[in-house]
């Protein structure tokens, strides 16, 4: 899979650096040329030196093969931007970062599904580890080739869980219904709205992709 980020922000670099040791491809567009020098001594990828929130920049990058724009500058109005026009351009998935909660409103109203805001993800692993939760915990537990995948269970696949069909690296952890968690059995038969957790080696997502499409937004 390809991956395009606009930014060299360290976001940016920890995020290429998990993908390139997944074996997917990655390009990063960057307006200051000295940062591409450096950042490029210590990741081994594709680079792009322009403006990413310009229509012909993108258009450099190849919309059409890329599955998914990262928009991680450490500028909020101009990864909106930036959003707005790999959309418009084509790109399958576009992920805007902003660091003012404010502007999340604003977000939705232009349409752009995939909004992070990392104080806010920072400040729910916190509250949960007060709670006697451990986010970070179960995510180092998801160690070397393991993946977490989910989808959303349509007409043609509802029915027995065993029916599935699912790889052979890939088993089924839980599942929502009515955002409701529930933990499958031999009997269960999943409805059409259900939201089913999948665990799978890193080499099979490009097929369960292919199948189901990208997680729901705003979840897995």
């Amino acid at each position: 899979m390809r991956a395009v980020f606009i930014g060299a922000s360290n976001t940016t670099q920890a995020t290429a650096r998990m993908l390139l040791k997944g074996g997917h491809e990655v390009v990063i567009v960057e307006h200051d040329k000295d940062k591409i020098e450096s950042v490029s001594l210590e990741i081994d990828c594709g680079y792009l030196h322009g403006d990413g929130s310009k229509p012909a920049v993108l258009r450099e990058a190849d919309p059409d093969h890329t599955d998914l724009l990262y928009c991680l500058t450490n500028n909020d109005q101009s990864n909106i931007l930036a959003s707005l026009v790999g959309r418009t351009l084509g790109f399958k998935r576009t992920v805007c970062k902003i660091q003012d909660p404010e502007l999340i409103h604003l977000c939705v109203e232009l349409g752009l599904e995939d909004v992070i805001i990392p104080a806010d993800a920072v400040g729910r692993q916190l509250a949960g580890m007060f709670e006697g939760q451990d986010p970070w915990e179960i995510s180092a537990k998801i160690r070397g080739e393991a993946r977490l995948f989910s989808f959303v269970v349509n007409k043609a696949t509802a029915g027995p869980m065993k029916a599935l069909d699912l790889p052979d690296r890939t088993r089924v952890v839980c599942f929502y219904r009515d955002d409701r968690f529930c933990l499958p059995d031999d009997e269960t038969s999943l409805r059409a709205g259900d939201e089913v957790l999948l665990i799978t080696q890193g080499d099979e997502l490009e097929r369960l992709v292919a199948r189901w499409g990208p997680p729901p937004r705003g979840r897995a």
